[in-house]
């Protein structure tokens, strides 16, 4: 099978195949072959036997979104089991090793509004020659100068969560291996090459009339607002390939020649020495969720948590042969410097507020407390309200002469799931969302970041950004979508009834107002001014978040325990499952 264009070759089919493929199959092979309807054997995800496989509806009755998702018809039998809560015995959670604590609530079902997001997701489906390949940014067609009609990385996420949790991987193992045949382009924006590994931000699926053939359009940052490329792409593949192997227990996937040697090829651009001296990635500004200059230039808190969740996860993703042992290597070093590093630098509390509020400059030697030169003074007034007696969190950014102070949601919630925060901290990351609920929380979850920059600052930071004003979308408004990370970050510390609060907020108001992408207003009151409606990521979250708190088992294919001890590197030819 050939690669056409940005694509492999249309026709897609082999003369004969073997019941089963190889142990050499390459992702073409694997592709093209059902082998979801051989997993029989393999473990499951829980409830798996009730639902009906997207192989069973059409491709028209999915797309159009005409039958009732499976997820809705069985929640009455879930919400009146507590027994949901206390998931020792369940699949998932033997798979992942994970176990969470039981609720002491019951959780009252809303049929219609899950109903009605099961229905709008399904609407959003691409196809891409007959195979469903990703959801597209939101079916809002009110400008269509603008990319919401594209499959983006980071926007897929908690769709794909969506459809793992409700025991439909078909459309996630897909949307891995097409991505994964865009990172093998050839990436330049305008005379310049791009790394080897980076993988796309976007693709849209070109359909020409004429020859009746589908193409893939990906962007790599060439098209993009500021023309960045996204670093967090890579990092969300191969969290999103670790979930779909946590939620089917299939391994057949990820130890795909294609695959290890995709997972190497991102953590080669990200593990590369350099001059840097500390164990952090250097980012520009753009380059992750927020995406537009709000100066996060440096080492943003959502790209380290994102980083330490992918390393954890290639870990465990990379095969003990003589090339993934070399890397499982690098992690491991890595790892133990960037846990020291955010723990010790990027970590806020009460105690290390009066440490920095008390700091010397110009402190030279390996005996400096203030290690990054920060000047007292230029402590935010804001964070001395905000900041309560307990509680804590990672600030947004630390470099030299430089804390960036703001509270940001995405990196907090990951660092939870992630186990970059302690377990100490980790309480203290809720402690402070329950204690500052109003700021962070208000009337809409959840504040991308807090709090809002704005007059000079704001002039100077985003380079006047119409779109970016105070209290609006990056710049402090409240995204829907960050619901599914704060109710997986609750679940994970035992504080479940404060996702039930959350979500409580959202419901009502969500489907009223047709799924903004985000909110504006200090307490998030009005829907976004640019905000686009029916927006996928807004959908998909609410229903993550639901499922999350039915059952939270599911919380192991995107959470880890916590810290354990690397397991010895065996370089061997044959897999070694986690």
């Amino acid at each position: 099978m050939s690669m056409d264009g940005v694509t492999e070759n249309g026709n897609g089919s082999t003369q004969s195949r073997e019941p089963s493929p190889p142990s050499t199959a390459t992702a073409a092979d694997i592709d093209d072959y059902d082998y979801f309807s051989r997993l029989g054997d393999r473990p499951r995800t829980l409830n798996m036997d009730r639902k009906r496989s997207m192989d069973e509806r059409s491709l028209n009755e999915i797309t159009m979104g005409l039958s009732p998702p499976p997820y809705s018809s069985r929640n009455n039998e879930h919400f009146r089991s507590t027994d949901q809560f206390n998931n020792v015995g369940s699949p998932a959670a033997r798979r992942s090793g994970y176990t969470t604590p039981n609720a002491n609530y019951s959780l009252e079902p809303q049929p219609h509004i899950v109903h009605e997001a099961w229905e709008a997701l399904r609407r959003s489906l691409v196809s891409f020659r007959g195979k469903l390949v990703g959801t597209i940014a939101a079916l809002d067609s009110s400008d269509s100068q603008l990319n919401y009609d594209q499959v983006f990385v980071r926007d897929f996420v908690p769709s794909a969560l969506a459809f793992l949790m409700n025991g439909e991987p078909e459309i996630v193992k897909n949307f891995l291996l097409k991505t994964l045949r865009l990172q093998s382009l050839e990436k330049k924006v305008d005379q310049f090459k791009l790394g080897e590994g980076v993988m796309p931000a976007s693709f849209k699926v070109v359909h020409d009339n004429v020859r009746n053939h589908d193409t893939m359009d990906a962007d790599f940052g060439e098209s993009a607002i500021g023309r960045v490329a996204p670093v967090d792409s890579g990092f969300w593949w191969i969290i999103l390939l670790r979930a779909y192997y946590k939620s089917t227990g299939d391994n057949l996937l990820h130890e795909l020649p294609e695959c290890q040697r995709g997972i190497r090829l991102i953590l080669s651009l990200c593990l590369s020495e350099g001059f840097d001296t500390f164990p952090t990635l250097l980012c520009a500004d753009g380059c992750c969720m927020v995406d537009r200059r709000m100066g996060v230039y440096g080492y943003p808190i959502e790209i380290q948590a994102l980083f330490f969740m992918a390393l954890k996860c290639a870990s465990q993703l990379l095969k003990r042969d003589d090339e993934g042992g070399e890397f499982i290597e690098r992690i491991g070093k890595r790892l133990h410097a960037l846990s020291f590093h955010m723990r010790s630098y990027f970590w806020l509390d009460l105690k290390q507020l009066n440490n920095i509020y008390r700091y010397k400059t110009e402190e030279y030697s390996h005996t400096a407390v203030n290690k990054f030169n920060v000047i007292p003074d230029s402590l935010p007034d804001w964070i001395f309200d905000f900041m309560p007696s307990r509680g804590g969190y990672f600030i947004g950014n630390v470099s030299p002469a430089r804390m960036d102070f703001r509270w940001f949601c995405l990196g907090n919630c990951m660092a939870i799931l992630s186990s970059l925060a302690t377990p100490e901290q980790s309480s203290a990351i809720m402690d402070l969302i329950e204690s500052r609920w109003g700021e962070l929380v208000g009337e809409m979850p959840l504040k991308v970041c807090y709090p809002a920059i704005e007059n000079h600052e704001w002039r100077i930071e985003t380079g006047c950004d119409p779109k970016n004003t105070r209290w609006s979308y990056h710049n402090g408004g409240s995204w829907p979508v960050l619901l599914w990370l704060l109710t997986a970050a609750c679940v994970k510390t035992g504080r479940p009834q404060m996702a039930r609060r959350a979500l409580d907020l959202a419901e009502s108001r969500l489907l009223k107002d047709s799924w903004p992408e985000y909110y504006d207003g200090k307490y998030g009151r009005f829907i976004g001014k640019q905000a686009r409606r029916n927006q996928t990521w807004s959908i998909a979250g609410y229903l993550v978040s639901k499922m999350l708190l039915e059952d939270p088992s599911h919380l192991g294919i995107v959470s880890f325990e916590g810290d354990k001890p690397m397991k010895p590197i065996m370089k061997r030819s044959s897999s070694w499952s986690s």
